[in-house]
Parts: structure tokens; sequence; C-alpha cells
């Protein structure tokens, strides 16, 4: 290994003195933050919130200082349904209802889970992995249906938040802190030839957690009064049950969508489907499941959806090359490399290979703009309030979207009989570090 010298600093530092623009920005950093000095003023024309097939959806929604999207998302497809079959102008199902469930769910699963982790080494990639993790507010689409079909939904009303659903990190760090303690607690016994007392164990920390749930998020309700008006009319439902409101005013509808991935790297080859080890939250319910296919069929299937007049759910990483005021997500609009004098490229294979990219957010797609019959940029329903973007609406161009976007729901109607031919096969198992086993928050 190669030590910096004496005479390698000094070759540096005759080397940053040759470089003007190097010198000249670093009198702009004096009293400018780096990363408002990348925009490029001639993009701006290509990020107009105009788009030649969009569906009316309602007001967006807003998760706050919790990791929800993906519910939040979910949920922003389902309201849809129950907004469009009684004209509602502005409706939301309850986040917090959901997450409750979930929360509760990933504690069990994390508990029940830990059973194969009782006598392996301390120093266990995976053991470490799950401990590190915990359990989180992110999630994936097939954990979302596995929640919705177990436990139905509600309105907003019958469940509103509360400080903690709406801020989830202290309560958080107080489950993952009990859930270790159950998990050392339990290897110590497992250790001890007492894996009689695990049993016990098990039930205290589920007992013990519950309460702090219910605490934090309130009481789960198992009947509640639909109220609305529609049409300047009162209208009233009365003594609902969460899974009869989701029947009725939904349907059994879940099951039939397809999760489509877009991950371009040698050890998973397109037209296969994969899961992925120890991701999950309900025990028993729906496999984490995706296709992976190339982008230009993942598009297409977006595209056939959105122009049957659908929105689209769908996961993206949303920390590159975006401008959270503008609501607006492009790669060509931010000059780094000619601005620092350097390439930062990385093809989206490397980007999942070397821990650059990854999903991080999930989002509606809800219309498209299409020039010469290809699309330039999308309108996404986010769930970061109404402050940013086009009232919470955000945009993002066809060149992001072929990078940065790694997952879309389709209904399977839209699937090619090859692909659905595929979905049907016994998928590949991943590692749970795997970059596709990462969480939307």
């Amino acid at each position: 290994m190669k030590k910096i010298t004496e005479k390698d600093l000094k070759q540096l530092e005759s080397n940053y003195e040759k470089k003007p623009v190097q010198n000249a920005l670093r009198r702009v950093l004096v009293k400018n933050e780096l990363a408002n000095l990348f925009d490029k003023q001639e993009q701006k024309a290509s990020t107009q919130f105009r788009f030649s097939h969009e569906i009316k959806t309602l007001p967006v929604t807003n998760q706050k200082a919790s990791g929800r999207c993906w519910i939040f998302a979910g949920l922003n497809v389902l309201r849809e349904i129950v907004a469009k079959k009684h004209d509602l102008k502005e409706f939301e199902l309850s986040q917090n209802y959901t997450a409750f469930y979930d929360k509760l769910e990933k504690i069990n699963y994390f508990i029940e889970i830990m059973d194969d982790f009782l006598e392996v080494d301390q120093d266990d990639r995976t053991l470490q992995h799950i401990l590190k993790t915990g359990i989180q507010d992110g999630g994936q689409w097939d954990m979302f249906v596995s929640l919705i079909e177990k436990y139905g939904v509600v309105p907003k009303e019958a469940m509103t938040e509360t400080a903690s659903s709406s801020g989830t990190r202290f309560m958080n760090q107080i489950i993952n802190v009990k859930l270790r303690q159950y998990a050392a607690n339990a290897r110590r016994l497992a250790a001890a030839n007492k894996q009689n007392e695990i049993k016990a164990l098990k039930e205290k920390a589920l007992d013990e957690l519950y309460t702090f749930l219910t605490t934090n998020f309130g009481v789960p309700p198992k009947t509640f009064d639909f109220e609305y008006v529609s049409n300047d009319q009162y209208h009233i439902e009365k003594s609902l049950t969460p899974q009869a409101f989701y029947q009725t005013k939904i349907g059994d509808i879940l099951k039939d969508y397809v999760s489509i991935i877009h991950a371009p790297t040698k050890d998973k080859p397109f037209l296969k489907t994969y899961t992925v080890a120890y991701l999950g939250n309900v025990i028993g319910g729906r496999e984490i499941k995706y296709l992976n296919l190339e982008m230009k069929d993942l598009k297409d299937l977006v595209l056939k959806q959105l122009k049957d007049n659908e929105v689209v759910w769908f996961g993206s990483d949303v920390a590159r090359y975006g401008d959270r005021k503008e609501g607006v997500w492009d790669d060509q609009s931010f000059d780094y490399d000619q601005m620092l004098e350097t390439s930062l490229f990385m093809t989206k294979e490397d980007e999942l290979d070397y821990s650059q990219g990854a999903m991080n957010h999930a989002m509606l797609i809800t219309a498209v703009n299409i020039d010469n019959d290809k699309p330039n940029r999308w309108k996404i329903e986010n769930s970061w309030g109404d402050a940013n973007g086009s009232k919470g609406y955000y945009l993002a161009t066809d060149s992001w979207f072929d990078r940065y976007v790694y997952q879309a729901v389709i209904h399977e109607k839209y699937l090619t009989k090859e692909q659905l031919k595929a979905w049907k096969e016994e998928p590949k198992v991943l590692k749970p570090w795997d970059p596709m086993g990462s969480l939307a928050v």
C-alpha cells in the first residue's frame, strides 16, 4: 500500500493551481452551498407540468416525518376507487390504521424468524443484517397487499394520525431495542438448553410491544360509521368492519397485480422472477415476488395501464438529481460534470452492484407526456404534502425514469403471454441484503 508523501502533496497542489474553474468555484463556495450551484436554466423548458395523457386524481397526502410512502401510495391507489364510486372530491384512507398492523406484523415476523438464528455464530452475516436492520417504517408492494387482505381498510376519520404515527423515529428506536433484547434473551435460553422457555418469552415480547404500539398509534377500530357528502347530500353507513369496507367499496382486486422490476445486473437475468430471503411482514401473507424486465418492456406496461386510466404504483431512487422545491427529478438539469470537472456517471448496473442506487421511495404515476410516440416526462403523485412541486405533484423526465425507476406494479391483464408465463415460475431467492430487498420509505 502506498502512503501519501510530501512529493505527492506538492504535485496535487500544483495540479490544483492550474484549474481556473475550481479556483473560481472555491470563491463562490465561501457564501454559497455546493448543492445549489449546478442548475441548468436551459433545461427548464423540458420540465413543464403539462401532459398529453393525464388521470385526474385527488389532492396529495402527507406522510410527514415517517417512512410510510409505500402505504400512502398503496392507499392512494385504493382511495381513487372509493372516491369515484361516491363522487368525493377529497378523501383519504387511514394510513395510521394500516401502519399499526404493519408494525405489529413486522414485530411478530422478527420474533418468529429469530428461531432460525438461535444457534448460529454471533457474527453470522444474516443474523447481523437482521439485527442491524431491525424493523423500519418502509415496505414493499407485496407487504402492502398482505396487510390489506388481512385487515381491510378504514377511512382516515376512523383512525386519525397521532404525533407518533406521523413522526416515528424515536418510537422505532424503542421497538428495536426490545426486539434486540428479545433476540439476546432467546439465544441465551437456547445456549442453556432452555428452548421450552422461548414460547413464553415470545408471548411477553409481543404483548409488551402491542401495548406500546397501541399507546402510540391508538386503538384500531373493529367497526366504524362511514360518513360522507356526495353531490351536496349527506350519507352515513353504520357499523362497517374494515374488511367489509374493503370488499364492498374496493373489491378483492390486489391479487391481480404483478410487481415488475428493472434490475440490469448479471445475477438477475430478465424474464425471471425473484424473491428476497427474510423480507416480509405478515407471516402466511403474500410472498415478496418480482418479475425482472428490460426497461422498454416495463415502460410499455406502465403506458398501457396509464392509457387505460389507471394510476401506477412505482418505486424509485429519489435521492438522485432532484429539486424538491420545484418538484422535478431530471438527470439533465444539473451540470455536475462540467462544474466539478469530473465525471460522476455510473451505469444503472454499477449503481446497484456498488451500493450507489436502490429503490427508496414509492409514489404514483398519474400522467405522461407523449412526444413523437415516445414519453418524455411523467407526472407523479407524491406524499410529501402540497407545499412543493405543483401542489405536491412532482415531475420526472424520461431519462431520469430510465436510470432511477426500479419497480412498477401492473395489473396482470397487461402482461404478454411470455411475461405471464415467466411470472408463474418459482422465484430465485436473493440474499437479504440484495438491493432489490430495499424498502420504500
